[in-house]
């Protein structure tokens, strides 16, 4: 199993992704005589599991049933355990587009953090591409490694633990594109410059603050970064659902009247009351914005090296 080469069958020792529900799922590492409690009842990882397609549906010892999925970074982003505050999605999607990302393509990233972004920066770049990840954490730093070792990916990326706004990246010239989500991304500019290849290298910068973005845009512009431009993502999510309203009464049964010929000031029709359309309801997909959902998460200031 790997994040970026997938298979057919769940061996052991893979990372698979139980789905309950959209709103429910989690990840498993499967071994051999381990057992799963989930709400529908035990999932046996050698009977129920091992040898088996992805994408199957597992009958739980309760009779209720799950879903099996191959791990992808999307689904990874969903469910991995958080050691830090992470990027979702919506933001991953329009980075490695604007950072101009493909097969080959090499990579700094600094903070790694819960390696949401590294999952997905990884797949995006194999299967010859690299990514050079730094994490100030040593703790974080190990289990990264640890992570991506068991994920099949270790031989795409090189996890370093140190201070980027010290020692930089540990490597020079040689990056097409630079990713910061650090504290004071100002600071690590100038060793951004130095990874990045000679002209025409990619940088993105993630904060949560606009104070950070300004100092952020005035050192990118002191280091000689052209094209500079900050963009904030907001995902808005509609809710679609059948409704039924009642259809109204245009005064069809007015026109109706005096195209048959009715007339109210004929005294043999003064005593027949006026009739009423019958009212009824229609159903049609209405769609609303969620009342609660997440707003601001962070801004993304891209440039270029000239």
């Amino acid at each position: 199993m790997s994040f970026v080469e997938y298979g057919d069958t769940i061996k052991d020792g893979d990372t698979a992704i139980v789905f309950l529900g959209h709103e429910s799922m989690f990840p498993v590492k499967v071994q051999h005589g381990t057992v799963t409690q989930t709400k529908y009842g035990v999932i046996r990882h050698s009977t129920d599991l091992i040898g088996k397609k992805y994408g199957s549906k597992v009958t739980c010892s309760k009779g209720g049933w799950v879903f099996i999925l191959h791990p992808t970074p999307e689904l990874w982003t969903m469910n991995l355990p958080h050691r830090t505050q992470i990027l979702y999605s919506t933001d991953i999607s329009i980075i490695t587009m604007m950072l101009e990302l493909k097969p080959g393509s090499i990579v700094c990233e600094s903070g790694t953090g819960s390696g949401s972004l590294s999952h997905a920066l990884i797949r995006t770049v194999a299967p010859t591409g690299h990514l050079y990840t730094v994490e100030f954490h040593q703790q974080r730093a190990e289990k990264a490694r640890e992570e991506f070792r068991e994920h099949g990916v270790e031989h795409l990326v090189t996890v370093t633990n140190q201070d980027v706004c010290k020692n930089g990246f540990g490597v020079s010239n040689i990056a097409d594109a630079v990713f910061l989500d650090i504290p004071s991304p100002w600071e690590a500019i100038g060793h951004a410059k130095s990874a990045l290849k000679a002209e025409g290298g990619r940088i993105c910068s993630f904060s949560p603050c606009i104070e950070q973005v300004q100092r952020t845009y005035l050192a990118m512009e002191e280091y000689g970064f052209t094209e500079i431009n900050t963009l904030e993502i907001l995902l808005r999510v509609y809710n679609v659902r059948t409704i039924s309203l009642q259809i109204p009464d245009l005064g069809k049964a007015a026109e109706d009247n005096s195209s048959t010929g009715f007339d109210s000031s004929n005294p043999s029709n003064q005593g027949s009351p006026c009739p009423k359309p019958q009212q009824g309801t229609v159903q049609f997909k209405s769609g609303v914005p969620l009342r609660e959902m997440v707003g601001h998460t962070g801004y993304l200031t891209f440039a270029t090296k000239s």
